[in-house]
């Protein structure tokens, strides 16, 4: 517990943006972190796995990665990562994307981009490529420094625009609402009940 009584979290994820989605969600169900580990992308995490694993025999932790194409689904993933959990793992799969979650606050997230509530998916888990899907969405953004900041530019060869992770991490910080985003994603809702469960324990 800290001062204020609030339960502490161990956590480890593959990026930026993972660790600020990731604060939102223990902030969002009362919980604080007590340190972020990984952030060198999956392969790390994945090796460091079984080092987890064992920490939470003793505290609690949380390990977010994302699902991407690995696997089918979240289950066989979670299977290959994490053969016998430890009492205090809370190990979490975001589907396809930790950005899906993001896009299931379409009120939200519709909102930021300046962009019609109806170009925005209903079915955010359904998304394979959630990174694809965003910068095709900002792309008719009204406001020219999204559109700038997230769609590529042209030439670059890269996937994204020069601030796509910068935006992103903004609007889970300031408009983002995880409770109201798990009503279109079963991933997150299934993400927070598990987070309740562990600083309940």
């Amino acid at each position: 517990m800290t001062e204020s009584g609030h339960p502490v979290v161990f956590a480890a994820v593959e990026g930026m943006l993972d660790e600020v989605v990731l604060r939102r969600l223990l902030s969002d169900v009362g919980a604080e972190p007590a340190a972020v580990y990984g952030k060198q992308g999956k392969q790390h995490l994945h090796e460091r796995m079984s080092d987890y694993n064992r920490a939470a025999r003793h505290n609690r932790w949380i390990v977010l990665v994302d699902l991407d194409t690995d696997e089918d689904c979240a289950p066989l993933l979670r299977q290959h990562w994490l053969d016998h959990r430890a009492p205090g793992m809370c190990f979490r799969v975001a589907v396809h994307e930790v950005e899906s979650w993001l896009l299931a606050d379409r009120v939200a997230f519709s909102r930021f981009l300046g962009v019609p509530r109806a170009r925005l998916p209903m079915m955010p888990d359904d998304e394979l490529d959630p990174k694809r899907t965003i910068v095709g969405i900002a792309r008719s953004s009204r406001y020219n420094a999204i559109s700038e900041d997230m769609v590529p530019r042209h030439g670059s060869g890269r996937p994204v625009g020069p601030a796509y992770t910068s935006r992103l991490a903004e609007f889970a910080t300031t408009s983002w609402r995880p409770t109201e985003a798990a009503r279109n994603s079963n991933s997150l809702r299934r993400c927070l009940t598990r987070l309740h469960e562990l600083i309940s324990a």
